[in-house]
């Protein structure tokens, strides 16, 4: 499938429009974005996965083109959403497929909603240890709501790409690979007033000034029973990858992949090895995950 060729669907949940991608004919497998991002976050996996599953990837609410209302933006509302989303498609259960928060909101879909889940594949995901990076803390404080608009204003974001473009000129190369494109991209959807409330919202519900909040340690005996996947950066600056030790220790059969020159989005840093690893993963009948073992991408 070319790229972006695929349409935006719209559900109202509980009064609210939900909007996602519905792509392909074959078995279903839902992708769930993390904070800030939405159904681009994973630009052109889609594309391929669609070419062998039917892929769901919804803008959470709060995110993307979904509407994004007051209220309330914890894990638990947010795996709710997938499984009513799920119902409306008529799809009884599916692997599910996480990034950063949705990694967590995937993990806690697995908790409350057991039987929708049938294989659960984590991607640089919350929820496995206190470790966050300094913009993530930096918004749970009091006055980041007055801070986040300026450094997302129009004036900042040209200033800046401006500086960036006179360092180039000098011969000072700065080339930002694909995750800090993708932060810098997401980022900037914050100089809404509604994206910014949902991500304050989403943020404070995880993460606190000392670091991650909430945890899936105390579940991962539900988690052994189900074929489980990895995928992290080695150069992950947001969550690090030695997260990944959590589940390596705690669930031995789950298996784990570090692309060691991947940042914080291996799906949009190495698309190739990302799709490769998944979709094997996605097609394998085995319950018994291969051994762990690190991938060398540079």
């Amino acid at each position: 499938m070319d790229e972006h060729t695929y349409q935006l669907n719209s559900v109202e949940l509980h009064k609210d429009v939900l909007r996602y991608v519905d792509a392909g004919d074959g078995p279903p497998v839902v992708l769930v974005h993390g904070l800030l991002g939405s159904h681009e976050s994973w630009s052109g996996q889609i594309e391929r996965l669609s070419e062998k599953y039917r892929v769901i990837a919804p803008d959470l609410f709060g995110h993307g083109a979904s509407d994004k209302p007051s209220g309330d933006y914890s894990l638990s509302s947010h795996a709710a959403t997938i499984r009513d989303l799920l119902d409306h498609l008529g799809i009884e259960s599916a692997p599910m497929v996480g990034h950063s928060l949705g990694g967590g909101i995937v993990m806690q879909a697995t908790y409350l909603f057991p039987e929708r889940v049938d294989r659960l594949a984590l991607v640089s995901s919350g929820g496995l240890g206190t470790e966050v990076s300094l913009l993530l803390k930096a918004a749970t404080l009091p006055g980041s709501e007055l801070v986040l608009p300026v450094l997302a204003s129009d004036w900042v974001r040209r200033n800046t790409e401006s500086f960036v473009g006179q360092l180039n000129r000098w011969g000072i190369r700065v080339r930002p690979g694909a995750s800090m494109s993708e932060t810098w991209r997401s980022f900037k959807t914050v100089a809404d007033k509604g994206s910014r409330e949902a991500f304050l919202a989403s943020t404070r519900a995880v993460v606190g000034p000392r670091g991650q909040t909430v945890s899936a340690k105390q579940h991962f005996e539900k988690f052994d029973s189900i074929p489980s996947l990895l995928i992290w950066g080695g150069k992950d600056r947001m969550i690090p990858a030695s997260h990944a030790d959590s589940i390596r220790r705690e669930i031995p059969n789950s298996r784990v992949e570090i692309f060691s020159s991947a940042g914080h989005f291996p799906q949009l840093d190495e698309p190739d090895l990302f799709f490769r690893i998944l979709d094997e993963f996605l097609a394998a009948n085995s319950t018994v995950a291969p051994p762990a073992r690190a991938v060398a991408s540079d």
